[in-house]
C-alpha cells in the first residue's frame, strides 16, 4: 500500500497490462460518481455512511448475495467512516465526499482544508485506544494516498477498494 501516486484523484491510472502507460480511457469509463457536500454539516460521519450505503444499494453492492460481497460493502462503509472521522478530528472537518465506481474499483475521496497528511501510526499498537484509522484504511484498501489541492489550501485523501466479485 502506498501513500503517494503519480496521478491525481479521479485518475485511476493505467489499465492492467499496459506497463505503466497512461490510461487512454476516462478514469471511470461507464462508471458513476456521487458527491456529498459536508462543509459545516453536523453529524458528517453518519451522513457520509448513509450516503455511501445508498450508493452501494444503487450500484447493486447491497443487498449482498454472498458473505464476501457483504464484507466488501462493510469495508467500504468502514473506510468512509475512517476518512471522514480523520477530516473531522485533524483537518477542521470534511468539505466533500466523492465516490467513484467502475467495474473494478470503488474510489473514495474526502477533501478538507487541513494542512497535515494522514499516516498510519508506526509501530501500530493494537491494544491502545485511538490512532487506528489510517492503519485500517491501509489494511482494507488496494491503495490510498493524499493529493494537495493545486491552490495550496487543503487536500484530498483517497482510497481504492476492489469491487466485489
Amino acid at each position: 500500500m502506498s501513500t503517494t501516486r503519480p496521478y491525481p484523484p479521479g485518475d485511476l491510472g493505467p489499465e492492467p497490462g499496459n506497463a505503466g502507460a497512461p490510461s487512454a480511457s476516462p478514469a471511470v469509463p461507464a462508471g458513476q460518481i456521487r458527491r456529498l457536500r459536508l462543509a459545516g454539516v453536523q453529524g458528517a460521519v453518519a451522513r457520509a455512511r448513509d450516503f455511501a450505503r445508498q450508493a452501494l444499494h444503487d450500484w447493486d453492492w447491497l443487498p449482498a448475495a454472498s458473505a464476501d460481497q457483504r464484507a466488501a460493502a462493510e469495508d467500504v462503509l468502514l473506510v468512509v467512516s475512517e476518512l471522514v472521522t480523520n477530516a473531522c478530528l485533524h483537518a477542521e472537518g470534511p468539505e466533500e465526499l466523492r465516490l467513484r465506481s467502475n467495474a473494478k474499483v470503488l474510489r473514495l475521496e474526502v477533501t478538507d482544508l487541513g494542512a497535515g497528511s494522514p499516516a498510519p501510526r508506526t509501530p501500530h499498537r493494537a491494544g491502545r485506544p485511538g490512532g487506528h484509522g489510517m492503519f485500517i484504511v491501509q489494511r482494507l484498501c488496494l491503495d490510498w494516498g493524499v493529493v494537495r489541492n493545486p491552490d495550496g489550501t487543503g487536500k484530498t485523501v483517497w482510497a481504492e477498494l476492489a469491487a466485489p466479485s
